[in-house]
C-alpha cells in the first residue's frame, strides 16, 4: 500500500513505530498534490518548503517524545480562511490576494502542537459564501469522484483534497453545512461540532453566531482524532466553551443498542433525489438491526429554515466585511478619487458577486424600517427552530437524513440559480442556527457514480453519540460492501 492510501491514525502508527518517516510521508502527499492538482485544484497555496523544513523539526521532537499524540507527523490541509501566521491567508477573495497574517488561528496552533504538518491552505467559496466552490476568484475545484462536477462547498477544497488523497485530513468551517455538505458531494467524513467547541479565534468571519471549525477525513476515526485535537476553550473566543468531555476517540466502538434515531418526515418529502433517499433509509435499516430504535416523526418549522439562515448569515457577513475597506490591508484599487471613492471602488472590485449579493441582503434586512420585518423575526424563527430541536430531542438520542437533497450538481448548474443553490442546504442550515453537532459520512454512490452521504445530528455536546453511531455504521458489512464496490 502507498503511503497516501493510509488513514491518518494508521500512518500516525506507523511514524510512531519507524516504519516510516515525516519526511517520507511529507514527500508522498507532495508528489500527489502534484500528480492531482492540476486536474482538481484543491489547493490555493501550497507550502512545500515549510512542510519539508517542519518535517525534520517534528520528527525530532518525535524521536525525542517530545510528540506523542496519534497525528504527529501527518500531513494536512486548511481552509483558506484560516489564519496562518506567515502563510497567505485569502479566503478565495481579490481583496484579500496578499494578505499574510501575523499569526495563526487557535485550531492551527493546537494542530501544530500536536504534532502537525500543514501542507497548504485549500480552495473555497469567496468568504466561504456558496455551496459549490465555484465563487473563489482564483478558480473552481473540481470533485475527484467526478471532474464535470463540483465538490460542494464552501469547504470544497478542503474536502477534494481528502477524497483525492492529496492530504490525510483538513480543517473546514461550517456556517451552514460547508463541512457537511462537500463531504457528502466527495465520499468522506465531515464534522461540524457543537457551537463553541472549537475556538473561532483566527477563522475570518462570515456569520459569527453560526461558524464553527471542524475537521474533514477518510473515516470517522481519523474525524474524532482530530476533532480531540483541535478542540479547547479559548479566552480568546467569547463564544468558547470549557468541556471536560472532549476524549471523541473515546467514542469509537460498535454499539447503538437501544439507542433512539429519529428520522424526520419532512427530510425525506419532496426535491429529495430517490437514490440518495433509498441510501439514508438502507443507513436506518443497518442501525435497526444492530439494535437502535429508529422512526419516523415530524420536525417542523424545516420549510423556514433556509430563510432564517440566509437573512442572519447575511445580516452578520454585512457587519463582518466592512472590515475589508482598502485602508487596513488587503486590496486597494489602485486609482480613486478621496476616502469614499476609494471604499466604493475597492469592494467594486474586490469582492465577487455572490458576496456582493450577500452583504446587500444583509445590510437591506438590518436597515432602518426593515429591521423589525426580518431581521428580528429571522432570530425568533431561530429560537423556534432551537426549540423544535429540544423537544425532538426529549424523545431521540440523533436525528438521521440526507446531508443534501442531490449527490454533487454539474459545474456550472447551481450558479444560474442562486436560489435554488440556496435551497440544497435545506437539511443543513437548521444545524447551526440551533448551535447542534453534525457528522456526515459516506453511505454509497448513485447511478453516475456520484458520492451519497447521509448526516446524523446530536443534541448540544453529545458528539460521542453522532461518532458512536457513525463508527458503527462504517465497521458494519453493509458499510464495507458499498466501500468496496465504489472502489471497483
Amino acid at each position: 500500500m502507498e503511503i497516501y492510501e493510509l488513514s491518518a491514525l494508521e500512518l500516525g502508527r506507523k511514524i510512531k513505530q519507524r516504519e516510516i518517516s515525516v519526511a517520507e510521508a511529507v514527500q508522498a502527499s507532495l508528489e500527489q498534490i502534484r500528480k492531482k492538482e492540476p486536474q482538481y485544484h484543491c489547493y490555493l497555496t501550497i507550502d512545500e518548503e515549510g512542510a519539508k523544513k517542519r518535517s525534520a523539526l517534528v520528527q525530532k521532537q518525535i524521536d525525542e517524545g517530545t510528540f506523542t499524540g496519534p497525528l504527529a507527523g501527518v500531513p494536512a490541509a486548511l481552509k483558506d480562511n484560516l489564519c496562518t501566521k506567515g502563510l497567505k491567508t485569502t479566503c478565495a477573495s481579490k481583496i484579500l490576494e496578499n494578505f499574510i497574517p501575523p499569526y495563526s488561528a487557535e485550531a492551527v496552533l493546537n494542530l501544530e502542537a500536536a504534532g502537525a504538518i500543514i501542507l497548504g491552505k485549500t480552495n473555497m467559496d469567496e468568504f466561504a459564501m456558496g455551496s459549490t466552490t465555484e465563487t473563489s476568484f482564483y478558480g473552481i475545484t473540481r470533485n475527484p469522484s467526478n471532474p464535470e462536477h463540483v465538490p460542494g462547498g464552501s469547504s470544497g477544497g478542503s474536502c477534494a483534497a481528502v477524497a483525492a488523497k492529496e492530504c490525510f485530513y483538513a480543517l473546514g468551517s461550517d456556517t451552514g453545512g460547508s463541512i457537511r455538505q462537500p463531504s457528502s458531494f466527495c465520499g468522506v467524513v465531515g464534522i461540524k461540532p457543537t457551537y463553541g467547541t472549537v475556538s473561532r479565534y483566527g477563522l475570518v468571519a462570515y456569520g459569527s453566531s453560526l461558524d464553527q471549525i471542524g475537521p474533514v477525513a477518510r473515516n470517522v476515526s481519523d474525524c474524532a482524532a482530530v476533532l480531540e485535537t483541535i478542540a479547547s476553550y479559548d479566552p480568546k473566543d467569547s463564544t468558547s466553551v470549557k468541556r471536560d468531555d472532549c476524549d471523541f476517540t473515546s467514542a469509537l466502538y460498535e454499539d447503538v443498542k437501544g439507542m433512539r434515531i429519529g428520522i424526520p418526515r419532512d427530510y425525506l418529502a419532496e426535491g429529495l433525489q430517490t437514490e440518495v433517499k433509498d441510501a439514508v433509509l438502507a443507513v436506518a435499516k443497518e442501525l435497526a438491526s444492530k439494535g437502535a430504535v429508529v422512526e419516523e416523526f415530524d420536525l417542523s418549522l424545516v420549510e423556514y429554515a433556509v430563510p432564517a439562515y440566509y437573512v442572519i448569515a447575511c445580516a452578520e457577513a454585512s457587519s463582518n466585511l466592512a472590515r475589508f475597506d482598502g485602508v487596513k490591508y488587503g486590496y486597494r484599487t489602485p486609482e480613486y478619487d478621496g476616502l469614499h471613492n476609494m471604499y466604493k471602488k475597492t469592494r467594486s472590485e474586490g469582492f465577487g458577486a455572490e458576496v456582493k449579493r450577500r452583504i446587500m441582503l444583509g445590510s437591506f434586512v438590518l436597515s432602518s424600517g426593515y429591521y423589525d420585518a426580518y431581521y428580528l423575526k429571522a432570530l425568533r424563527t431561530k429560537a423556534l427552530i432551537k426549540k423544535a430541536f429540544d423537544a425532538a430531542f426529549e424523545k431521540y438520542d440523533l436525528i438521521l437524513g440526507p446531508a443534501a437533497p442531490t449527490t454533487a450538481p454539474r459545474i456550472g448548474e447551481s450558479l444560474q440559480d442562486p436560489i435554488k443553490m440556496y435551497l440544497g442546504d435545506i437539511y443543513t442550515v437548521a444545524v447551526n442556527l440551533a448551535g447542534l453537532p453534525g457528522i456526515s459520512v459516506p453511505c454509497g454512490v448513485d447511478s453516475k457514480g456520484l458520492p451519497i452521504g447521509f448526516q446524523l445530528i446530536g443534541n448540544l455536546f453529545r458528539e460521542k453519540d453522532l461518532i458512536r453511531a457513525a463508527y458503527t455504521w462504517e465497521c458494519s458489512d453493509v458499510s464495507g460492501a458499498r466501500q468496496r464496490e465504489e472502489e471497483k
